[in-house]
């Protein structure tokens, strides 16, 4: 290609658009999947049950400490697939490209989103590319749908949760939110924050084996872990009681969100899982966990409680109780 941009005959459908497909995508993603360039992929089914998820990722800045936007559409669409209680195995992704990117951008963030697919055992089997007038999309839109299966024995639906289960979480909350804003505010700190963008397939694997004795699983994305386990009270009729003293945060997010006003519990993560147990497996799963680098923090933060149902209370570190609820508005915007 004979620019360093991305231009509005990128997406003609002519020579540039072929260009920018030859020299960008298929250069990154190359697999018998996608090599023959036909209008969909073509895959084997296997048996059983399948998972589907899509998403958008919309996020600004494009490149953050931790990752950048293609690893972090690998990421949420492999999390969502594994959080089903599937293994990856497929995805498809849609570009939407602002005139006047620079293509070298748009190579690293191919080449990053291939990289990570691989990491994850997923393939990269179909795309499409859009490219839209300056000023119409804020550099780069990302759009994905992954499929998986789900192995026998597998049924991770918040229905599955009962009274006494245990809840863990495989790590420090709000490493992602707080990375984010301050790459995008400029803040900086002692300890750089980083974001926890991670393909967390290696803990799903972990977890087929306890099958029914794992209840139900949910990454704390947008909203955090107190969105996530109001939905989770909501969806299963049930309250949830956390401590807060058992919840891990890392000291710079603590810290960063005590200075800024901000409550961890609703900062963004994005390689990170809220999982449901049963309470006799709870250490064992636990253990299992804390073997796995993405999920060496992990810890058992509450449990499942018949009383008050679809409410979610954390006990304060003086022992007091009090309601936290979901997020309203925004906390931080354009966070994924």
């Amino acid at each position: 290609m004979s620019t360093d941009r991305v231009l509005m005959a990128h997406g003609s459908g002519g020579l540039m658009s072929q260009q920018l497909i030859d020299e960008v995508f298929k250069k990154a993603w190359n697999n018998s999947y996608l090599d023959p360039m036909m209008d969909g992929a073509l895959f084997e089914v296997s048996p059983g049950r399948m998972a589907m998820s899509t998403d958008s990722f919309v996020i600004t800045p494009v490149f953050f400490p931790g990752g950048d936007i293609g690893k972090l559409a690998i990421c949420g669409t492999v999390n969502d697939l594994v959080a089903c209680g599937a293994t990856p195995l497929y995805m498809s992704t849609a570009f939407i490209i602002e005139e006047g990117l620079l293509l070298s951008d748009l190579k690293k963030i191919a080449e990053s989103m291939a990289a990570t697919a691989q990491k994850a055992g997923v393939k990269l089997v179909t795309g499409d590319t859009k490219v839209v007038e300056k000023g119409s999309a804020d550099g780069l839109f990302i759009n994905t749908t992954g499929i998986g299966v789900i192995p026998s024995g597998i049924d991770y639906r918040p229905a599955c949760i009962k009274p006494g289960d245990r809840i863990i979480v495989t790590g420090n909350m709000g490493d992602h939110g707080l990375a984010i804003l301050a790459k995008r505010e400029g803040l900086s700190f002692s300890t750089p924050a980083v974001s926890d963008c991670a393909p967390l397939y290696q803990i799903g694997r972990t977890l087929q084996k306890y099958g029914a004795d794992v209840r139900c699983m949910r990454d704390p994305t947008r909203g955090g872990l107190a969105t996530v386990l109001n939905e989770l009270a909501d969806q299963a009729g049930v309250g949830i009681l956390v401590k807060e003293r058992e919840i891990p945060v890392s000291p710079v997010v603590q810290g960063a969100c005590d200075m800024l006003g901000l409550d961890p519990l609703y900062m963004a993560n994005e390689g990170k899982m809220v999982i449901f147990t049963a309470p006799a497996q709870a250490q064992e799963v636990l253990k299992d966990l804390q073997a796995l680098p993405e999920a060496r923090d992990a810890a058992i933060i509450g449990e499942v409680i018949p009383e008050p149902r679809d409410m979610v209370l954390i006990e304060t570190e003086l022992g007091a109780q009090r309601i936290i609820g979901m997020l309203e508005g925004e906390h931080v915007p354009r966070i994924c």
